[in-house]
């Protein structure tokens, strides 16, 4: 077995509503003054009323273009001159660059989600993708995210589609891990407890995400959306942080990734495209049973379960076997599972789905 890297923890995570008011005196613990912070327009217009502004910190503001791209975060490490620390406020992609970014110029980052839609505020990795949106690759850093600030004021107020993407995201922790975790034999404490983890995402997300759903439309701060919005960030970033390469991902992402090679999907959240994918998976596992289970919970939560639902036409096969042999690439992780896999068999793959979701 290889040496296995537990990252298991950012230094300092807090979930809690109003937590932002506390934000300048963990600044102060720290020493920082000088603030460079990295945000979308609408992820600052969802923290700003709940962003302290004390006169003691110089706070700059940064906009990003879209994406967590190469070229973003060299226009932006660049830029970061003479600063303290890193704040990131928003989605996935904008945590991502802040992350890529305190990375290049060697300073900590400090993350505020303003969307439950991936663990990307826990975990010490970016996803990096095109000034296209096309997946490129991922980036695993040295060192983990100083601090995690979850605000539930703020996330009370993001659409419900975001949600839904980071259940079905953090539900694929489950079933990724799982069929790798499988093949190892007696397996380290660490990676016992990735298992034990995912485990736990797929049964509280099972359980509450209906009701958290519902709760985020009515704007309510209950026990269930506390669950899950913490079962995304918290519990979905220690199965990687924990299981390492054990943790990660399989066929699932390798899905998400291949469909992004097509502009018809482009309009689907990461989480979406995640979502199908773990149906592939489970439908190359030939596991039928699990997905005639998560077949409701799909049709409730709005998740894509058919090719029509990702904007994809079932008779264009061409197309289709485009997308499958981006899905097998060498380098992707879905040869990480204990079959296997081919373009053809991914092809197959969908048409089974279609005729189970009839």
């Amino acid at each position: 077995m290889d040496i296995i890297e537990v990252r298991g923890a950012p230094n300092y995570y807090v979930c809690e509503s109003g937590v932002l008011m506390h934000l300048e005196a963990l600044l102060q613990r720290h020493g920082f003054k000088n603030v460079f912070v990295i945000c979308g327009e609408r992820s600052w217009k969802a923290a700003e009323p709940y962003f302290p502004k004390n006169g003691e910190f110089t706070y700059s503001f940064f906009r990003y273009n879209g994406e967590c791209s190469l070229s973003e975060i060299e226009r932006l490490s660049s830029l970061c001159v003479h600063f303290d620390v890193i704040i990131g406020i928003g989605g996935g992609k904008v945590l991502d660059l802040a992350k890529a970014v305190a990375n290049q110029t060697h300073l900590d980052v400090v993350l505020i989600p303003t969307l439950a839609s991936t663990c990307a505020a826990w975990t010490p990795l970016s996803v990096i993708y095109d000034e296209n949106g096309t997946f490129i690759r991922y980036d695993i850093f040295p060192k983990s995210t100083l601090m995690v600030l979850v605000d539930t004021k703020i996330l009370l107020h993001s659409p419900a589609a975001y949600l839904r993407a980071g259940i079905a995201d953090t539900l694929a922790k489950w079933y990724e891990a799982d069929c790798i975790i499988r093949q190892v034999n007696n397996p380290p404490l660490s990676v016992k407890i990735a298992h034990q983890t995912a485990y736990l995402c797929k049964t509280e997300l099972l359980e509450h995400s209906r009701v958290a759903i519902n709760d985020l439309v009515e704007k309510r701060d209950t026990l269930s959306f506390r669950k899950v919005i913490e079962t995304i960030i918290m519990a979905g970033g220690m199965v990687g942080g924990f299981g390492d390469q054990y943790g990660r991902i399989a066929a699932a992402h390798s899905v998400h990734n291949g469909l992004t090679k097509v502009p018809e999907t482009h309009h689907l959240l990461h989480g979406e495209k995640v979502a199908y994918g773990i149906l592939v998976q489970l439908a190359l596992e030939k596991n039928w049973d699990e997905i005639h289970h998560l077949l409701p919970f799909y049709r409730d939560l709005k998740l894509p379960y058919t090719l029509k639902q990702l904007g994809l036409d079932a008779t264009e096969k061409e197309k289709l076997t485009y997308i499958a042999e981006e899905i097998v690439q060498p380098h992707e992780s879905i040869h990480l599972m204990n079959i296997p896999v081919d373009s053809e068999k991914i092809v197959q793959a969908f048409y089974q789905l279609e005729k189970l979701a009839v």
